[in-house]
């Protein structure tokens, strides 16, 4: 796929799922259930896979720990795997980078050399930091291979990013796209101000990160007044935790929202009945009410219950299932069953758990 594909796809807006971690119970990587999730994911329509960021366990970065890049290889194999067996395009490929200038550059380059498109880079090692620091290392990191900015959301990263920030940020030209995920109107209008007297609308590819806003977020068009006159954005996609399960109903979601947009039709009130149930189950699998503790494995919960992954676990032992966590999953399941893709996961989980 070349560069101007890649990206157009990206600005066209697509579902990109942030791929989990796969765990035996002695906590190594179950390479069979972590092909099957990156299987399932392409089958189901995803465009593009997120694969070391949040939801695949940030201790996957740590040396010690060896799996950054066994689990990027791992996704890029299944990835040309679903090219060669005809059909689809080449997903766009993400990889997560994390940690101080040092150790994100050597990210980016293992990430580049294995042919992932963009840098999703993690701020959250510089929290303290100044403003000019913090640009200095997005550009050091933009001189390996093309960024997307990611605000992460406060809870878990301590950082609050100012509107200045968001500015200067987009002064980098290798900074290709935005993922927006503080979880916080107020801070998502920051970073889409600053797009918008940016001058760089019509390069820059907005994605939602916020689980808990999906559908409202894609659904409405944010108008702002500039210098240059009135100037229209869209988050044209989302890159999110959420979506790495019922991945099948996230795209048909967009799809409907991307026709919506073609008509410039009203929106029914059916989706917007269909956000607030998404955001309820979010709550419930992200752990909300615990400030988000129980977010990965609430993830790995509903996979397991598919049959996706064999084991819930997490690196860090603090990333656990709260008390009464499963009890609302289930419930929301129950009393929501039309925002899963339980059939469609049962009619292929033999083939994508096949070698």
């Amino acid at each position: 796929m070349s560069e101007s594909s890649v990206f157009g796809r990206l600005q066209e807006g697509c579902v990109i799922p942030a791929h989990p971690l796969a765990l035996t119970p002695e906590n190594k990587l179950d390479e069979r259930c972590q092909r099957a999730l990156t299987r399932y994911y392409l089958a189901a329509g995803a465009g593009g896979l997120a694969v070391g960021v949040h939801t695949t366990q940030f201790a996957i970065h740590d040396e010690k720990v060896g799996l950054y890049k066994p689990v990027l290889e791992l996704a890029m194999e299944a990835a040309r795997e679903r090219v060669e067996s005809g059909g689809v395009g080449r997903p766009i490929m993400i990889a997560g980078l994390v940690g101080e200038t040092a150790q994100a550059v050597r990210e980016a380059e293992l990430a580049a050399e294995l042919g992932y498109h963009l840098g999703l880079l993690s701020l959250t090692a510089l929290q303290g930091r100044s403003i000019d620091d913090l640009i200095d290392h997005t550009r050091r990191v933009a001189d390996v291979m093309p960024v997307m900015g990611f605000y992460l959301q406060p809870a878990l990263s301590r950082m609050v990013l100012p509107k200045e920030f968001w500015s200067r940020l987009l002064e980098i030209p290798n900074v290709r796209a935005i993922k927006i995920a503080p979880f916080n109107r107020y801070q998502t209008l920051d970073v889409l101000e600053a797009v918008a007297h940016s001058g760089r609308e019509g390069e820059i590819a907005l994605y939602t990160g916020n689980d808990d806003h999906i559908i409202v977020d894609l659904v409405t068009p944010y108008v702002f007044r500039t210098e240059r006159g009135e100037v229209t954005l869209r988050l044209v996609g989302g890159l999110l935790g959420q979506w790495a399960c019922w991945t099948r109903r996230a795209v048909e979601h967009l799809d409907t929202i991307r026709e919506i947009r073609r008509t410039k039709g009203p929106v029914p009130q059916e989706m917007l009945a269909l956000a607030s149930q998404l955001t309820l189950a979010n709550k419930a699998i992200f752990d909300a009410d615990n400030s988000f503790i129980g977010c990965i494995p609430g993830v790995s919960y509903v996979l397991k219950q598919q049959g996706l992954m064999s084991h819930i676990g997490a690196l860090d032992p603090t990333e656990r299932l709260s008390p009464g966590q499963v009890e609302q999953i289930d419930t929301v399941m129950r009393r929501y069953p039309h925002l899963t893709d339980n059939d469609f996961v049962e009619a292929n989980l033999a083939r994508w758990l096949s070698a």
